[in-house]
């Protein structure tokens, strides 16, 4: 059994300590594939310095996470660019808009948004979306993009049922996580509804735990939880869950 965890912040200073051990327990887990989201050029040699430890487990995104677009956002952008160009990635991403924390940057959020979903076609690369307060904003811009070139993942959604389908429309993937395992979390009462080949796994670490490790450090080792939990809402195996999520990733990122 072969499990992706497709958003994992591996580099994050929170895994300082023990990273070699958090990534041997994951892959003892079942987890061999590691999807590496970016967050601001302050973290790049971080990433780079994660893929040469694990190549062939490590595979990374380049992108300015919205909550991270301040006033210098056009340096951070001519960064993303450059490192674009550079070499290979396999998506843009975290890209998006976060009305959680400050509204007053919206205007510059969505051109941040919108320029790195253009680089992404560029490329030819999937995006990889994190929507918090932010669903309507988010459907604007895909709405504007949207194409047989725009494709790729829906990071920790948590919308409803109708936004999950209006997701799906834009070429979208769900990532799923540990907000499934909550008791408030609500995706777990429509997911069934979602055909699982628009699904993926995540974790977010060291974010977002799961059930019963719910407010403390995430990890990816923790994404067997999640599987556990899709495997009770779709009343399948976890060994077919994973295949299929597994290659769902696939489809998605190329590789």
């Amino acid at each position: 059994m072969i499990l992706t965890d497709t958003h994992t912040h591996l580099y994050s200073e929170a895994f300082d300590e023990d990273r070699d051990l958090v990534i041997k327990k994951a892959m003892e887990n079942g987890v061999d594939r590691f999807f590496i989201p970016a967050i601001d050029s302050t973290y790049t040699q971080a990433m780079l310095d994660l893929e040469a430890a694990y190549p062939k487990n490590m595979f990374l995104m380049m992108g300015l996470h919205p909550t991270h677009v301040k006033e210098n956002f056009e340096e951070e952008l001519a960064h993303v660019e450059m490192m674009l160009a550079k070499r290979k990635f396999y998506a843009v991403g975290e890209i998006g808009i976060d009305m959680y924390w400050d509204k007053s940057l919206l205007d510059i959020q969505k051109k941040a948004f919108r320029f790195q979903i253009h680089l992404a076609k560029e490329y030819g690369l999937p995006i990889v979306i994190h929507c918090r307060e932010a669903f309507d904003e988010i459907f604007e811009v895909l709405e504007r993009e949207k194409g047989e070139d725009l494709y790729g993942i829906f990071h920790c959604f948590t919308g409803d049922q109708s936004q999950a389908h209006k997701a799906i429309s834009y070429n979208m993937k769900l990532g799923v996580g540990g907000v499934v395992t909550f008791k408030n979390g609500k995706i777990d009462t429509f997911l069934e509804t979602i055909p699982l080949e628009h699904i993926v796994l995540e974790t977010d670490s060291p974010y977002l735990a799961p059930v019963p490790f719910r407010g403390k450090r995430n990890e990816s080792a923790h994404l067997s939880l999640v599987l556990e939990k899709l495997s009770q809402i779709y009343g399948l195996g976890v060994d077919e869950i994973a295949s299929i999520t597994t290659e769902n990733s696939k489809n998605v990122f190329g590789v």
